[in-house]
Parts: structure tokens; sequence; C-alpha cells
């Protein structure tokens, strides 16, 4: 099945407005259309983000979501919130929140049902540490993370997420992941959806990459099997490197 691919930037708590209308003025110039291009800027600068792309392709999705449709969260960030200025995706369950702001699989399996529930697609992260890959309790680890965050939701509602594998332990460190690791647990995660949802589903099912995907070796991780784009960090917040993502994507 041909999976169209997509490259996401998530920009974290970086950009100021500023700097944010600078790099979507030049993002306007990507007139790629092989590739589905996201970006989730801070929540201060989703608003003009969606005003400056309103006659692009590009897509603005946001970086978190609160699991209650509103009330006394002093800081957080409702669905319709979200939905009241046009956004309809979301990031859920990356590592940074998984890690410092202690967000575990019943939380996330909550933020996912809000959001799908209320007509808004996830791209799901989930990923290891360096220490749960030198057990060997990686693959453990990931099916536990998706079976807890995803599999209460049923046929209709699976067909609106998109994972994103990260490899904690290959972002920022100076470790790399070999692509022979990254296509066996996309591989892995596949046959996971198989088996819950059906080949149909599985095969239907985009798996993106992130860790630490740049580019000098954007072109090979894109080229294996079951990867189908990438959730891109640091690399997304400069346009020359974004761009050649998202050619590297285009193939």
């Amino acid at each position: 099945m041909d999976r169209k691919k997509i490259v996401a930037g998530n920009w974290k708590m970086n950009m100021t407005y500023e700097q944010s209308v600078r790099l979507i003025n030049e993002l306007k110039k990507i007139t790629n259309t092989n590739v589905e291009i996201k970006i989730a800027p801070s929540f201060t600068n989703l608003n003009s983000a969606i005003a400056l792309l309103d006659s692009s392709s590009i897509e603005v999705i946001a970086q978190n979501v609160h699991f209650e449709q509103r009330g006394a969260f002093t800081g957080e960030i409702s669905v319709e919130m979200l939905k009241s200025i046009g956004i309809s995706s979301v990031i859920i369950g990356h590592s940074e929140r998984r890690k410092y702001f202690n967000e575990n699989d019943f939380i996330l399996s909550k933020k996912v049902k809000v959001a799908i529930e209320n007509s808004l697609s996830v791209i799901f992260c989930i990923g290891e540490e360096l220490s749960e890959r030198e057990k060997g309790n990686h693959f453990e680890l990931i099916k536990n993370q998706i079976i807890n965050g995803l599999f209460e939701l049923n046929i209709n509602q699976i067909k609106n997420v998109t994972l994103a594998y990260e490899p904690v332990w290959a972002i920022g460190t100076g470790k790399t992941a070999e692509n022979f690791q990254i296509q066996e647990m996309h591989q892995f995660i596949r046959k996971l959806f198989e088996d819950k949802f059906g080949a149909e589903i599985s095969k239907s099912m985009r798996i993106l990459y992130g860790g630490s995907v740049k580019p000098n070796n954007a072109e090979e991780i894109f080229l294996l099997d079951d990867v189908d784009g990438g959730l891109i960090g640091g690399a997304s917040l400069n346009f020359s490197d974004f761009n050649s993502i998202v050619e590297a994507a285009n193939g």
C-alpha cells in the first residue's frame, strides 16, 4: 500500500513570535505536494501560524492537549480551545512529556480518547530509554505503551492515529540508531496493529521515525520499508535543514 509520507516539525519550547513568523514565511516557499508537511509551534504562536499558512498545504498542529474538556486546570489547553482556532491534529505522548511531566500510559490514554472523540487526529509518540534497550526490554515496553495508550480505540477511531517511534537514547545523545534497528522496530509496531485491527489497518497505518532525523540521514531512513516519514525536532527550526528533509521524503 502506498502510504503518503509525513514530515512533521515539532518546535518544542523554541521560537518567539517574530522568529516563528520569519520561519513560516520561508516554509511557505515549499511547494512539495507529495509529502504531508506539518509544524507544531508553541501554543502562543498557533493562531498566527494558522493565519500565515491559510493558503498553504502545510498543516499547523498542537504539541499537547489536556484530557479534560474544560475546568480548573491552570495553564492547560483543551480540545475545544484548539479546535476553535482551526487545529485538527495534536501530538500526544512525546518522550519529553512522559519524562519531564510524568505523563503515564493512563493519562495518555485519556488524552488520546478526548482528542479522537472530538475529531482531532493524533500523532502518538512511543519510545524507549537507553536502559531499557540495553536490558533487552525495548520491544515489550513499546508493546505496552501501544496497548495501554491506543488499544481501547475501535477500528474507526484508530484510523485517526499516526505513530511516531522515538528511541529516546538516540535523541541529542550522540548515539544513533542503526537503520536495521529502526526498521526492526517499525515492523514490530506494524505487526502489533495487524494482530489487533487487521491487515488493512496495519498496512495503512503511518509510522514516523523521531530519532534525530537530519538532512544527512533522512533519505536512507525514509527508504526503509516501514518508515513513513519523520517527527523532526531541532532540524525543523532551520528552513534549509527542514526543506532538505522534506525533499528526502519526496524521494
